[in-house]
């Protein structure tokens, strides 16, 4: 948890500083797009069906970014080290476009935490870059 909370420290840091240093033409301004990946299998098979990713998403990521996100269906893969295979699985990736602070890295790390636990993952990825944006 500790190494977690350093990572996402360090990405706040290193995206207010990307953000400041962004040039964005009006009406865009600096910003950061976060993306969080979320693998759906549990066990090897589809464990998060989309009912249970429908009532995640409406409990745990909205109330977080109520201001609005984008969710694509994806297929994911990733190479299990223990197992040296490659596994693949339907996956979900939510997208927010927010300003860079700590209190936007708290909810990503809070959501991570919270889709870890209820469906039994490893990891939650997250991409975080800074943009130029409008709305």
């Amino acid at each position: 948890m500790i190494r977690i909370c350093t990572i996402l420290a360090a990405l706040v840091v290193s995206t207010s500083v990307a953000s400041a240093q962004l040039a964005c033409n009006l009406p865009q301004k600096p910003m950061i797009e976060v993306e969080m990946m979320f693998g759906r299998n549990i066990g090897g098979r589809l464990g998060v069906t989309e009912a249970r990713w429908r009532a995640f998403l409406a409990r745990e990521v909205t109330p977080r970014f109520p201001e609005g996100l984008t969710v694509f269906d994806t297929s994911g893969q990733w190479r299990d080290a223990k197992k040296k295979t490659v596994v693949r699985e339907p996956s979900k990736i939510v997208r927010v476009i927010v300003p860079a602070d700590v209190d936007t890295q708290e909810r990503i790390l809070a959501i991570a935490s919270a889709y870890k636990t209820r469906f039994r993952q490893d990891s939650v990825g997250v991409l975080s870059r800074p943009a130029c944006v409008s709305f």
